[in-house]
């Protein structure tokens, strides 16, 4: 009997952990992304870090910045900047909708995780609010209640 194969099509292949540690996310989004051939092999191979990136609405089209796609190894010298603004796939009235509420003071869209969905490479972005120092202690505090609630509940059982 032979086993079924593994299903790649839905990898994440990069999650941005400090941007839920930062923010309120109030909505997400998928997009597909723009990029050049070595981008999406150094994508897949996982050499991608969403430390410190974030989005913007620019005449009437959603771009990426600060994403680090660091360069193909077995790549020739045309490799691709690793910093470069990438262009997000959005239909209009979802960047419409994106850049009125961005409008609002407060609100930016951070780019949550990098992930493959039937072959392709998307992002989910976040309309994100920053925390203040208190928020971050307050979702901390409830976290390990959380934690240790469930670690009682497991001795119990």
């Amino acid at each position: 009997m032979t086993k079924p194969k593994e299903d790649d099509s839905n990898k994440k292949l990069a999650t941005n952990r400090k941007a839920f540690h930062d923010y309120f996310i109030e909505d997400k989004q998928e997009a597909g992304i723009v990029l050049l051939g070595t981008e999406v092999k150094s994508i897949k191979q996982g050499n991608v870090s969403l430390l410190g990136s974030y989005a913007s609405v620019e005449k009437g089209q959603v771009m990426l910045h600060a994403t680090n796609v660091s360069s193909y190894d077995c790549g020739s010298r045309n490799n691709h900047d690793p910093l470069r603004k990438r262009r997000l796939l959005l239909h209009a009235s979802e960047i419409r909708k994106l850049a009125q509420k961005i409008d609002q003071k407060g609100y930016t869209l951070i780019p949550l995780s990098i992930y493959t969905k039937r072959g392709m490479i998307k992002v989910e972005i976040g309309l994100c609010k920053g925390k203040r120092e208190y928020d971050k202690r307050e979702t901390l505090k409830r976290k390990t209640a959380d934690k240790e609630t469930r670690r009682e509940m497991q001795r119990r059982v």
